[in-house]
């Protein structure tokens, strides 16, 4: 980008990375401790001081295959010509989980960020530089790759979640159908364990997604190696990322918590047991996913087993509906941010 340094460009790039991350705490990471807090099992600042110790192991400890397949988007050498498009992209992501917040939408932080790789990518530089995965799906290896596997993971992970649900849904009604009310003191403080380890399966997938991009850019601008991210990369974006939820996600675990469907304790530990088992698989796997839609899908299995008249489904579709306008939305939000950067610097 002519007019600007590469140095100046990197910083921009990382600072507004960790913008993303902010941003990504105040939809994720309030899904985490929604439930949490919303059966009782916790205060808002107990949650959240939970979520962020534990998602901050997980950011450091959660490995790098997440990373890798987010880095692996992008179809173009780790050049300075390449700053521009990652600023470009991550800030449309920006932009659109901002207004996702502001209105409420536990809209999906991973779909944002592909969207604004997609339009970045595609504007800047054409279509074919966007790592799709077409050719390696079924003329290649058939393995899940590029945007086909973000796809996949984003389109199975809430139904994993939600089928698990569903069945520990079921299989908690029939082992505690003649249970007290005094279990409740139980499952609350079990609850602690399990928030802690979905905080920590988010922390290290979703963590992960803005430690590639961070890594690419340093790359890009010379000051390490693709192979890696230094550990203060992984250390801001876990720290800033859990900040988000104490700047304002309370709407949005209001909308999880209550607006779907009455989560009680038992309700709680079920869907926190789906989300983290459906997250810490795609992790594994190196699929990123968006925690949002596994826990939405979690509180949506719970409620279909116990009352399935009960769901506030018109809320369900309103959520589902962001989830499809978020990838061409943020896209074209991207794409306008990076014309307006060529049209003001002369990007190359």
């Amino acid at each position: 980008m002519m007019g600007i340094s590469t140095s100046v460009l990197l910083v921009l790039v990382i600072a507004i990375s960790l913008v993303f991350a902010l941003s990504n705490g105040l939809h994720d990471a309030s899904s985490v401790v929604a439930t949490f807090i919303c059966s009782g099992a916790a205060s808002p600042r107990q949650a959240i001081l939970l979520a962020s110790a534990f998602g901050m192991v997980g950011a450091v400890f959660g490995g790098n295959a997440v990373a890798d397949t987010i880095s692996g988007l992008i179809d173009l050498p780790p050049e300075t010509t390449l700053l521009p498009i990652l600023l470009a992209a991550i800030l449309g992501a920006v932009l659109w989980n901002l207004l996702t917040w502001k209105l409420g939408l536990p809209s999906s932080s991973t779909h944002a960020l592909a969207g604004g790789i997609i339009g970045a990518v595609v504007v800047s530089s054409g279509y074919k530089h966007v790592s799709w995965g077409w050719n390696e799906l079924f003329f290649g290896s058939h393995k899940l790759t590029g945007i086909t596997l973000v796809a996949a993971a984003l389109i199975i992970s809430p139904l994993l979640g939600f089928v698990l649900a569903f069945i520990l849904g079921k299989v908690s009604k029939i082992l505690f159908r003649n249970a007290k009310f005094g279990l409740n003191k139980g499952l609350n403080r079990f609850q602690w364990v399990i928030a802690g380890l979905l905080s920590y399966s988010h922390g290290a997938n979703d963590t992960q997604k803005i430690i590639g991009l961070l890594a690419l850019a340093l790359a890009a601008g010379g000051r390490s190696t693709l192979q890696t991210a230094p550990l203060w990369v992984r250390i801001s974006g876990g720290l800033v990322m859990f900040a988000g939820t104490m700047l304002g996600g309370w709407s949005i675990m209001k909308t999880i918590g209550r607006g779907i469907y009455e989560v009680h304790p038992i309700h709680s530990v079920n869907s926190q047991l789906a989300s983290f088992g459906a997250i810490l698989f795609a992790t594994a796997v190196g699929a990123p996913v968006s925690t949002t839609h596994v826990v939405v899908g979690s509180v949506m299995g719970v409620g279909a087993a116990d009352q399935y008249k009960i769901v506030h489904w018109k809320i369900v579709r309103e959520i589902i509906t962001a989830w499809f306008i978020t990838i061409p939305a943020s896209a074209a939000v991207a794409a306008a941010v990076y014309a307006v950067f060529n049209l003001i610097f002369k990007a190359a």
